[in-house]
C-alpha cells in the first residue's frame, strides 16, 4: 500500500436474496421466472486506520451465466451460491491492497482462474463457465468500489486517475497490434464522460414471449396495475428505444417479429431498434440475409436498427467465427463474448465494432474493457442483467459514464418491479422510465451513492460473515 487511501479487505457478508418474475422472460434458449440476487457488504480499512463498509449486488441469472444443457437449473444455481460463500472466503482473506480497481484486476489475475478450476474439479460434471464465476465475483467488485469511495469521501467514479491509483492502464492492458495506443500515464478517467448526464434514454426489452399487442395476450398476464403489452409500455413510458430478443433459428419468425415490433413502435415515437440474438445463431448468413431482406423491403425498419448485438456463441477461442459481413451493414456488439479487455481485442479482430458492458462482469471488468475498446475506436453500450435493487444503481452509473451510444437496457420494472420498491422511494428516477428517459441524479455522495441509510430494506441474517466485521 503506497497511499493513505489505499485500502485492505478486512471483512465480509452475503446474503442470497430471491426475486420472482411477474411473467417470463424469455431470451435466447432461457426463460427467467425466478432469480436470487447475491447483496455483499465488504468491510476495508484505509491507510490511516479508517473503517468502511462497502456494498454490491448482482443477480445470479443461471440461464444466462450458465445456460445449456447438464445439471438442473436449480443445481447451476446451487453451484453459484456455493461459489459465491467460496469468494467470500476468499476475498475475506486476499492480501492485496490498493485503489479498489487494482485489487479487483490482482484478485481476477491471482486468486479467481484457480479458485473457479478447483472448484470445478471438486464438483466433476459440466464445469461452471468462466462467466458464471465472473458474475458470481462481480458483488464482491462492487462493494470494494464502493468502500473506496466511501473511504474517500467521493463519489467513486470521481477516483479513477491519477490522484487515487498507484498504477496506470499499462499495468493492466496492452494495446492491439500495431495499435499507437500508449496506455503509459492513462487511467480509466480518461476514456470515461465527464460529466456525467442526469437523464439517459432507456432500452426496453421486448422478450421472445412477451405480448406485443392486445392481440396477443392469452389471458394468464398478471393484472398488477403494470402494463403487460409493447402497445402498452410505451404509451406508459414513452420509450424511444426496444430491444428485440429474437430466436436465432426461425428466420420467418425472427424476421416478422422485427417487423412486428417496428409496426407498432415507430408510430408511436420509437426510434431505436436493437437485434439480440443472445448467443443462438451459428452462421453470419442468418442475420445478413434478415437485415438485407429489410432493407430492401422495410428501409425504414433497417434504418431504425441502431445495432445487432451477440448472435453467437460466447467462447470466441471455440467459435472464431470472421463476422464482418455483419458489421459491413450495422454496427455489431460483442456481450455475452466480452468476459474481459483480451476477448475485447480477440472480437475487433474478427471483426466486431463494439462492446456492450456489464457491472455483472464486475465493474473492474467493465472499466478495463470500456477503456481498451475505446482506445481502439470501438463502440460502447451499457446492457441490464435485469437488475433490481442496489445492482440497478450501479448498473445505470456505469451506463452515465461510459458515454454509450445510446443510453442503457433497462428492464427489471418490466419484469419484477415491485422487487425493488424500497430502492424506487429513493431513488424513483432509476426504477421508473419518463419520456423514455431514466434519471440517475438521486444516486449522490461517497461510492456508488446508494443512501442506504435511507433505504428501509430488512436483510435479515447473512448466509455468511467472515474476517473482522467492524
Amino acid at each position: 500500500m503506497h497511499k493513505d487511501s489505499d485500502i485492505r479487505v478486512t471483512g465480509v457478508r452475503v446474503w442470497f436474496l430471491p426475486v420472482e418474475t411477474r411473467m417470463p422472460y424469455k431470451f435466447g434458449s432461457a426463460t427467467l421466472t425466478r432469480v436470487t440476487c447475491a447483496r455483499v457488504a465488504v468491510t476495508a480499512r484505509d491507510g490511516r486506520g479508517r473503517v468502511k463498509t462497502g456494498w454490491g449486488e448482482t443477480p445470479l441469472s443461471v440461464g444466462w451465466v450458465w445456460p445449456g444443457e447438464g445439471p438442473s437449473l436449480s443445481a447451476r444455481e446451487s453451484a453459484l451460491q456455493e461459489f459465491v460463500l467460496l469468494l467470500a472466503r476468499a476475498i475475506a482473506g486476499f492480501p492485496g491492497g490498493g485503489h479498489a480497481l487494482e485489487i479487483g484486476h490482482d484478485f481476477q489475475a491471482q486468486v479467481l482462474p484457480g479458485l473457479a478450476r478447483d472448484f470445478n474439479a471438486a464438483r466433476g460434471g459440466a464445469a461452471m463457465p468462466h462467466l458464471a464465476a465472473l458474475v458470481c465475483l462481480s458483488p464482491f467488485d462492487l462493494a470494494i468500489h464502493d468502500a473506496f469511495g466511501r473511504l474517500a469521501d467521493r463519489p467513486v467514479y470521481d477516483t479513477y486517475n491519477d490522484e487515487w491509483m498507484n498504477r496506470d492502464l499499462a499495468a493492466c492492458l496492452s494495446p492491439a497490434d500495431g495499435s499507437p495506443m500508449d496506455f503509459r500515464r492513462r487511467f480509466p478517467e480518461h476514456f470515461l464522460k465527464r460529466p456525467a448526464p442526469d437523464l439517459i434514454p432507456a432500452w426496453h426489452a421486448v422478450g421472445v414471449g412477451d405480448p406485443l399487442d392486445a392481440g396477443e395476450r392469452t389471458g394468464d398476464e398478471p393484472e398488477d396495475g403494470h402494463p403487460v403489452t409493447l402497445e402498452d409500455w410505451i404509451g406508459r413510458d414513452g420509450l424511444t428505444c426496444l430491444k428485440i430478443k429474437l430466436a436465432g433459428a426461425d428466420f420467418a419468425r425472427d424476421h416478422a417479429r422485427i417487423g412486428k415490433v417496428a409496426r407498432i413502435g415507430l408510430p408511436r415515437g420509437v426510434r431505436w431498434l436493437c437485434c439480440d440474438f443472445n448467443c443462438t445463431v451459428r452462421d453470419p448468413a442468418y442475420v445478413v440475409e434478415i437485415l438485407d431482406r429489410l432493407k430492401k423491403e422495410a428501409p425504414e425498419v433497417f434504418d431504425a436498427i441502431l445495432y445487432v448485438e451477440q448472435p453467437f456463441p460466447y467462447d470466441l477461442e471455440a467459435h472464431p467465427i470472421d463476422v464482418r459481413a455483419i458489421s459491413r451493414r450495422k454496427p455489431l456488439f460483442m456481450d455475452e463474448s466480452a468476459h474481459d479487455w483480451r476477448l475485447v481485442r480477440r472480437g475487433l479482430g474478427l471483426g466486431w465494432t463494439g462492446v456492450a458492458l456489464k457491472t455483472c462482469k464486475t465493474q473492474t471488468g467493465a472499466l478495463l474493457s470500456l477503456a481498451w475498446a475505446r482506445s481502439q475506436g470501438m463502440s460502447i453500450m451499457v446492457q441490464d442483467l435485469t437488475n433490481p435493487m442496489l445492482a440497478q444503481i450501479t448498473h445505470l452509473l456505469l451506463a452515465a459514464h461510459a458515454g454509450t451510444i445510446m443510453g442503457a437496457e433497462t428492464n427489471s420494472m418490466q419484469y419484477y418491479p415491485e422487487a425493488s420498491a424500497p430502492e424506487a422511494r429513493v431513488h424513483p428516477g432509476m426504477f421508473r422510465r419518463r419520456g423514455g428517459m431514466v434519471d440517475v441524479s438521486t444516486a449522490r455522495g461517497p461510492g456508488f451513492g446508494y443512501r442506504l441509510e435511507e433505504i428501509a430494506r430488512e436483510l435479515g441474517a447473512p448466509a455468511a460473515a467472515l474476517g473482522v466485521i467492524e
